[in-house]
């Protein structure tokens, strides 16, 4: 018999805030997370703003701040929003000693977690002093001293996408399996689904898991630009993030940090846990088409979502609200639109589907978690998230985007969709919790 995976824990580190209930009040008042860029002179880039964490000190969170100082913004992050998730799941952290009924040989950790950022500055620097110009090329004798004395190995080291899980583990004592992979937009949508299945199967106890990310440094701004993916709208930062309206010209760059705790209703239940919602159905897919574009019979997106809807269990009419991917990129919107009316027929334009990037950015890596947590916030509220600045809807994306406000709703089934560059597409599906 499979076990049941529910979630007893959330926490999250994004653009509207440094906690669950921080976000969900900017996603409620209409408040976004979009301003001008501050973490480097990007006055020269066809994209000037971006969505950034504001105010957070990773060393008012933990107790042992040493241990993760040199920790990437994107591990920074996770270790804040695994701090709150953590304490809402009654899991202790920072002990040798836990007292959570929780054995940490069963506690495993999965993140959909983003490359870190070199050291621009030291790289580019190094770059410049190895530049033989009367050769007209590089003397890498120099450029390697000059890295050496510069460079710090333990910030180099944070590159790697397995550090944000190396800190988790510091921070928890997890000692079970771990998992990170790094599809694109959609990692921690995927990392909560083969994290769910580990638990049915009984592989763990508990997962913590999600998603953590910064692009926003000189080469990730930059690739996106050349990609075109990118809203410039730089005289208007609030309103560029503006998925499925005819003006949309891109997505807005964010960055973040989100964990859910996953559990299987055992444990849950054996620890006296709080159920938040489960989750019943996971479907993923490849459209094998294209390196950066979507298929545009959107033939993947449907797969995955009619996987999920098969794996857990559900029929369309079942599903109460949709959280889109909702990029505010052209080619995502329509096609995955597309994919909506494919899968859900004329029963498409009776389900209310949105999308919170329009209010704290497209967090990369972990936007998936995010959103999933906006899911669980809207069934326990009845409240539907907006989609924000559509006020001139494409006349080719005709369903219910929720636009411009939040909408009160009976909520008890949600599917949450995640696309990513190079067609790999992961979709959950979660409801409110009970016991039958």
């Amino acid at each position: 018999m499979k076990e049941r995976v529910v979630i007893t824990g959330m926490g999250i580190v994004c653009p509207l805030g440094n906690s669950v209930a921080q976000m969900w009040e900017g996603l409620m008042s209409g408040r976004h997370g979009i301003n001008t860029n501050t973490l480097f002179d990007a006055s020269a880039y066809p994209t000037t703003f971006d969505a950034e964490v504001k105010n957070f000190d990773l060393s008012s969170v933990v107790k042992n701040p040493a241990l993760h100082s040199q920790s990437n913004r994107g591990s920074a992050f996770v270790l804040g929003a695994a701090v709150e998730a953590c304490r809402q799941a009654g899991i202790d952290t920072e002990t040798d000693s836990p007292a959570d009924g929780i054995d940490r040989a069963c506690m495993g950790i999965y993140l959909g977690a983003g490359e870190g950022a070199m050291d621009s500055q030291a790289f580019f620097t190094a770059i410049v002093k190895g530049w033989d110009s009367q050769k007209q090329q590089m003397d890498w004798s120099v450029w390697m001293d000059t890295t050496f004395e510069i460079m710090t190995a333990a910030h180099e080291l944070e590159q790697e996408t397995n550090m944000p899980v190396a800190h988790l583990a510091v921070l928890t004592g997890a000692q079970g399996m771990i998992r990170s992979c790094l599809t694109a937009c959609a990692a921690s949508t995927q990392a909560i689904g083969e994290a769910a299945m580990l638990i049915r199967r009984g592989r763990a106890d508990v997962i913590i898991t999600g998603g953590a990310h910064s692009m926003i440094h000189p080469l990730g701004l930059m690739g996106f630009n050349r990609l075109t993916a990118l809203s410039t709208r730089n005289d208007s930062p609030a309103t560029a993030s503006r998925p499925f309206s005819a003006s949309r010209d891109g997505f807005v760059l964010g960055e973040g940090g989100a964990v859910v705790i996953l559990e299987s209703l055992a444990s849950a239940k054996k620890r006296k846990a709080k159920i938040l919602a489960e989750i019943i159905g996971f479907g993923s897919s490849n459209d094998a088409f294209r390196v950066t574009d979507m298929h545009e019979e959107a033939r993947g997106a449907v797969q995955a979502i009619r996987s999920a809807l098969a794996d857990a269990g559900v029929d369309i009419h079942d599903i109460d609200y949709i959280s889109t991917h909702g990029t505010s990129t052209s080619e995502n919107d329509t096609i995955e639109t597309l994919a909506i009316k494919k899968v859900f027929g004329e029963y498409a334009y009776k389900v209310p589907c949105s999308s919170p990037k329009s209010q704290f950015g497209h967090l990369i890596g972990a936007t998936g978690c995010a959103e999933l947590i906006t899911c669980v916030l809207a069934i326990q509220e009845n409240m539907l998230p907006a989609t924000m600045n559509l006020h001139d809807p494409d006349p080719a994306l005709d369903l219910d985007y929720v636009p411009n406000r939040p909408r009160k709703a009976k909520i008890d089934t949600v599917l949450k969709e995640s696309f990513g560059f190079g067609g790999q597409n992961n979709v959950l599906v979660i409801r409110r919790f009970s016991e039958s």
